[in-house]
């Protein structure tokens, strides 16, 4: 019996979301969906809500639920990543409480940043044990990485271990489609051209029929931005640096010098910045969880519809050989954007089939937008050194290289802030020298 591996399966409405999705691949038919998580109330609460929705979408499909990672690992063709190391609590807390002190303020702090840069030290250890014992028992998986912080997580599996892993982030694919619609504009028949970093690509090409649609784009921009509205910062980018970025206004504020800085706080009222964002998100999402769980996990009447995430068409298109082209992050192996380091992991069309991951060169970046990667991509690579090293001067010098931090802070403070961090995580980190 073939195997898909689900870590962090306690995550119920993202499982339901990704292997629902499954279901209904005829391809995978006979598939066991194998559920790992440490948390086995919330393990059980998955595999409770699975095994409703396959006795009604799809019979074939053995779902199961493991305490042990190494037995729900064994034999996996698939493995679907949506881990969360350190939670809300004390994890996000701490990656926002402790910053504020020191008069750093975040928004979403789950992709670089100083937050980004604590969440990734939990994780990337926390995956390369995934990969070790993925080496062991299912060496040939492909692993599909859907956690955060994106970069950094993939580029250290790719970099340090032998899974043939792909980060897969929902930014890409509502991109254009969310920007027609806040401009009111048509999206039907467009074709785009998208590349850069996770959270941070770009969109290089828009066309209908050929027409370069960007001068329409900016000039409703412009127009929208007399009246406040929930995409500002990323107009003001597209505005100065001339292309529109994937990823939310809210997570743009924090991966730029521009716009949170504490000399200028009206930047916050005129550019509608949502300051702690993520964890009010998360307190919505726990208590919604509380009113939602009966009806998800105990309802044999529950539905699905197939979703927009890339995981079940992937792996469609590997099983069935009939290709499909998605936004993936992979290593820049070989310079697929030429302007950028090849050790960086990249945003890039890649194309799904029987043979694996295939991703597309792009070539250049225009260079004001490989400039802006760059800044990013500086940090998520001494953030991954930090993290392999194990060497507390890497900490260091990943917060003092990123933009946000840089811009507010002197080194002494940075320095003392992540001396104050690590020490607040315990346990939750490994011992840095």
């Amino acid at each position: 019996m073939s195997k898909m591996t689900f870590i962090g399966a306690g995550s119920t409405v993202f499982a339901k979301n990704v292997l629902g999705d499954c279901m209904f691949v005829p391809a995978l038919n006979g598939f066991e969906f194998a559920l790992y998580d440490i948390d086995e109330t919330r393990l059980k609460d998955s595999e409770q809500m699975l095994l409703n929705l396959s006795s009604k979408y799809n019979p074939s499909i053995k779902v199961k639920a493991y305490m042990d990672r190494k037995e729900a690992l064994k034999g996996a063709k698939y493995v679907v990543n949506a881990v969360q190391i350190g939670g809300y609590e004390p994890g996000t807390v701490i990656d926002f409480e402790i910053p504020k002190k020191y008069g750093l303020r975040q928004t979403i702090a789950d992709t670089v940043g100083i937050g980004g840069i604590f969440r990734s030290l939990r994780t990337i250890p926390v995956m390369l044990d995934f990969a070790k014992d993925m080496e062991e028992v299912c060496p040939d998986a492909l692993f599909l990485n859907y956690t955060n912080p994106m970069a950094t997580l993939t580029g250290a599996m790719l970099r340090y271990s032998s899974i043939k892993t792909v980060g897969l982030c929902h930014s890409v694919q509502v991109c254009t489609a969310h920007l027609f619609e806040s401009l009111g504009m048509e999206h039907e028949g467009i074709e785009e051209k998208i590349a850069g970093i996770n959270h941070m690509a770009w969109l290089l090409d828009v066309k209908k029929d050929g027409e370069d649609l960007y001068p329409e784009i900016k000039r409703r921009a412009k127009e929208k931005q007399q009246t406040t509205h929930h995409d500002m910062v990323r107009f003001e980018l597209m505005d100065k640096f001339g292309y529109y970025v994937t990823e939310s206004s809210e997570h743009n504020a924090e991966y730029h010098p521009y716009f949170i800085k504490s000399r200028y706080p009206e930047l916050i009222k005129r550019f509608n910045i949502p300051l702690d964002e993520y964890p009010r998100r998360c307190v919505e999402q726990i208590d919604g969880w509380k009113k939602m769980r009966d009806s998800l996990v105990n309802n044999t009447q529950l539905t699905h519809e197939r979703s927009h995430e890339y995981g079940s068409f992937i792996i469609e298109a590997i099983e069935t050989n009939i290709p499909f082209k998605f936004g993936g992050n992979v290593l820049n192996t070989g310079g697929l954007i030429a302007n950028l380091p090849e050790k960086a992991c990249v945003e890039v069309p890649c194309v799904a089939d029987r043979s694996g991951i295939s991703p597309c060169y792009i070539g250049e970046l225009p260079e004001q937008l490989a400039a802006l990667n760059r800044t990013n991509i500086n940090t998520q690579l001494m953030t991954i050194e930090a993290a392999v090293t194990r060497k507390k001067e890497h900490i260091y010098q990943a917060a003092l290289l990123d933009p946000h931090t840089s811009a507010e802070l002197s080194m002494e403070d940075i320095i003392a802030m992540c001396d104050d961090l690590i020490e607040a995580h315990g346990s939750w980190l490994p011992e840095y020298r």
